[in-house]
């Protein structure tokens, strides 16, 4: 062979090296990043399913299953697309839901499923570029059997902390009843007909305080370790919040977890329900408005990433007929809880409960299983810790009561000041480090 032909060769050879590295790095870059954005078009169902990636999964937004709509037992949602709004804890870089068709009494159909950062605060319309389908399994439509509950694929996507984000889900066919959250605090939409992956919010014209069908969202997150559940009633569902603006206890204790130096750094889930109590079910099967010792496991042990929980629940099993006139049988039903917990590792916190006095249940032997509870709570032997949401929030001058600028009015729930001072109030290093001894 000449030298003028071996130049020649390895003149070709390098051509094709080029060439085949080209190929690959367009093949590479064509579906990175951008594969579930749905202004591009999918050409075939894609699955959503995010590439191994550092960080951990954690919850940064959840809400409990409450019972089924009243008015839905029909037809459901069939037509329609539901969008929930909801707000973060923590960001991540990708992000997956969990939904619910536990009040269902038939298959959930779900043929689209899109996630979104929203435009803006209480607003349907997406941010540009950021709307995804999501998929389960693969697939871009799922049915959900009557009880039962599914996680969808991971979505690349990148989720701001203390953000909105718009979830919406489409059914074509009845569904019967539909599962939801009856005390969302927040406005949500819903629009005629198959609108899951509309940008612009002009299709969702009608407006609902509820949450349906969603109930978590996780993130997976290089910047959070984990996430802290708090359990409660309808003081920390939040039920008397400004609507719309994220003023939850738990709201400001995501804050303070997210931007305080030395704290644990752990995104926040709220599994308050309006109403409940440790003891008691409501009625139905399964039961709405389930007693916190027959939803711990699946509203606290089964959340994402968790790794301590506050436990804020007593006050209903006093309040609400029939009244539980015995301290000790709420204590016991506490001292379950944080039992239940141990066997998972769990850090737990429990909250001392707060004033009632000029309520329109309260009577003087009711506040005194009160204050009989909150004695054995600040014992230290029911609980790892807590914290004293009595003590930081009764009046000074008559301790049977919340103090004016922390009450709502109903003597019962706190104002947003009162919510605030509860966040103010905790300890965050309480939430450090794994389950005590065997109190």
């Amino acid at each position: 062979m000449t030298k003028r032909h071996g130049y020649a060769l390895l003149a070709a050879v390098l051509a094709v090296i080029v060439v085949i590295s080209a190929a690959i790095y367009v093949g590479v870059t064509g579906t990175d990043g951008g594969s579930q954005d749905i202004s591009a078009g999918p050409r075939g169902p894609r699955s959503s399913a995010a590439p191994a990636s550092s960080g951990v999964w954690v919850g940064s937004w959840s809400a409990s299953p409450a019972g089924s709509e009243p008015g839905t037992e029909q037809k459901g949602f069939a037509g329609r697309s539901i969008r929930n709004v909801v707000h973060t804890s923590v960001g991540g870089s990708s992000a997956r839901i969990t939904l619910s068709n536990l009040y269902g009494t038939t298959p959930l159909s779900i043929t689209h499923a899109s996630i979104a950062l929203a435009s803006a605060s209480n607003n349907p319309a997406a941010a540009a570029g950021t709307l995804r389908r999501l998929t389960f399994n693969g697939n871009t439509s799922v049915v959900i059997p009557p009880g039962q509950q599914v996680m969808s694929d991971a979505a690349r996507v990148r989720v701001p902390h203390d953000a909105d984000l718009l979830v919406t889900t489409y059914s074509p066919t009845p569904s019967g009843p539909v599962t939801y959250h009856p005390h969302a605090r927040q406005i949500s939409y819903v629009a005629e007909g198959d609108r899951t992956e509309d940008q612009l919010g002009d299709a969702y014209t009608e407006q609902s305080p509820y949450w349906r069908y969603l109930s978590a969202v996780d993130v997976l997150s290089n910047e959070t370790d984990g996430t802290v559940v708090v359990f409660g009633d309808s003081i920390t569902d939040g039920i008397s919040s400004t609507m719309g603006a994220n003023r939850r206890w738990t709201d400001v204790l995501a804050d303070r977890l997210r931007n305080e130096s030395g704290a644990p750094r752990y995104g926040v889930v709220n599994q308050g329900i309006s109403g409940n109590r440790i003891l008691s079910d409501g009625l139905g099967n399964p039961a709405i408005n389930p007693s916190g010792l027959s939803r711990f496991d699946r509203d606290v042990l089964g959340r994402t990433g968790v790794k301590a929980v506050v436990i804020a629940l007593g006050v209903n099993d006093i309040l609400r007929n029939p009244h539980q006139n015995d301290p000790d049988r709420i204590v016991e039903g506490l001292r379950e809880l944080t039992r239940q917990a141990h066997t998972r590792g769990l850090r737990v916190v429990g909250a001392t409960l707060m004033p009632f006095g000029g309520h329109r249940g309260y009577a003087p032997a009711l506040e005194g299983v009160r204050q009989a509870v909150n004695e054995e709570i600040r014992s230290g032997r029911v609980f790892d810790e807590f914290v004293d949401f009595d003590r930081a929030l009764r009046d000074p001058y008559d301790p049977r009561k919340l103090t004016g600028r922390y009450d709502s009015g109903d003597h019962l729930h706190p104002s947003d000041a009162g919510f605030r001072r509860m966040a103010e109030t905790f300890n965050l290093s309480h939430l450090k480090g794994s389950a005590a001894a065997e109190l």
